[in-house]
Parts: C-alpha cells; structure tokens; sequence
C-alpha cells in the first residue's frame, strides 16, 4: 500500500512538474515574440526616419535648381521625383494603401475630404496664421526604392514631401512668397513624410531659405 502511496505522489509531481514546465515555455515563447515585434517596430521607425530624411534631401536638391519658388507654392513646379499625377491612390509592398489626395486635405485642413477656402484659413493648434495658413503642395512623391535611376535601394517605404509658405509671412497669400525686404521672404516649408509597414509613418518639416550666394540652407529641421 505504501509503494502504491508513492507511486501516486511521484505522478502528481510528474504532472506538475510538467505543467509548470509547460506554463514557462510558453511564458517564454511569449516573451521572445514580444521582443521581436518590438525589434522590428524599432527597426520600421529607424527605417521611416531615415527614408524621410532621404526624401527632404532628394526635395532640396530641385528646389535648389528651381529659380522661382513661387511655381512650387502655386503647385506649377514639381519635384523631378514623382510617380504619376498629385492625386490617387498608391499600394504599399504590405497591401496597404496611401492616397495621396487624403494626405494633402488632411495636411491643410485636418479632412480626408476637399477643403474649402475657409477651411484652410480656418486657425487651429498647428495651423493658427489664418490667411497666411501654408497651403500644402505635393512636390515630391514615390517609392523610395526608385528615388535614383538604377538603385539598388530595398525599400518598402513611399515617401512623399509637401511645400508650403512660410507662415510668419503677412501677405495674406500663402501661394506666392514674401516679396522682400517682407517677413518671410525667400523662406519655405517642407513636410516630409515616409509610409512603411504596419502602418509605420514618420514625418520631419524643415525651413529652409536661399542664402546669400542664392544656395539653398536649411535654418529649422524637426522631427514628429
């Protein structure tokens, strides 16, 4: 009687020892897929970051050959960088998708939808200037990957840049520059966005103005 006592402690201990085994590996299978998805969220916001950054420098390439930033402002000039017309609907590697009419309105008047006129003088936290409100010009747009002819750059990230007029100007017209000596004159904006995977989005807006020798320099660049 004594051995079968025995016996049946040493299977409750087997069988515990086994379920705790078990709730441990699983604890840890858990704790290793958890790193690696923050592992790659770190990996896709340091990716985001830098292709925005590549996506402000490619814009402040042209911009620096464009002899009047005025045809940036109104829309007329473009980057040479873009894929197609300023509007539509663009697919990610992932499947998800960036429309890039829905950017521009959200960007100027916080709506997926058209603004109107007094939308986009409207002031708001981050658009307080009224009729001087930057009105937001696509100018650079496309897939990373192909941002230079024969690239051998593996991204899945679309970039995309918008212009705008620097709102401490007082003209009340945000589609053509400060004539000088104005506040403001001879000074843009520029909004640059990168789209990647899982919905990783990173966005970084210069100012930059022409400099003495007519170069372009950058006076203000943050990141948010």
């Amino acid at each position: 009687m004594n051995c079968r006592r025995d016996d049946g402690v040493i299977l409750v201990l087997a069988l515990l020892l086994t379920l705790m085994l078990s709730v441990l590996g699983v604890a840890f299978a858990l704790v290793t897929s958890s790193e690696a998805v923050i592992a790659e969220n770190f990996r896709n916001d340091q990716e985001a970051f830098h292709a925005a950054d590549a996506a402000a420098e490619r814009a402040l390439a042209d911009l620096d050959a464009l002899a009047d930033w005025n045809l940036a402002l109104d829309g007329t000039a473009r980057s040479t960088f873009v894929d197609g017309p300023p509007s539509g609907a663009r697919t990610l590697q992932d499947g998800s998708v960036v429309d890039l009419a829905v950017l521009t309105s959200l960007a100027n008047c916080h709506k997926t939808t058209t603004c109107s006129a007094a939308e986009l003088d409207a002031a708001s936290a981050d658009r307080r200037w009224g009729p001087n409100n930057p009105r937001w010009q696509l100018y650079l747009y496309g897939r990373l990957r192909d941002v230079a002819s024969g690239s051998t750059i593996d991204s899945a990230y679309y970039i995309v840049v918008f212009v705008g007029d620097d709102p401490s100007e007082t003209d009340g017209d945000p589609l053509r520059d400060e004539s000088p000596p104005g506040p403001g004159a001879g000074v843009l904006v520029l909004r640059s966005q990168a789209f990647g995977p899982r919905g990783t989005r990173k966005t970084i807006e210069l100012t930059i103005s022409r400099a003495g020798t007519g170069r372009v320099r950058v006076i203000a660049w943050r990141p948010y």
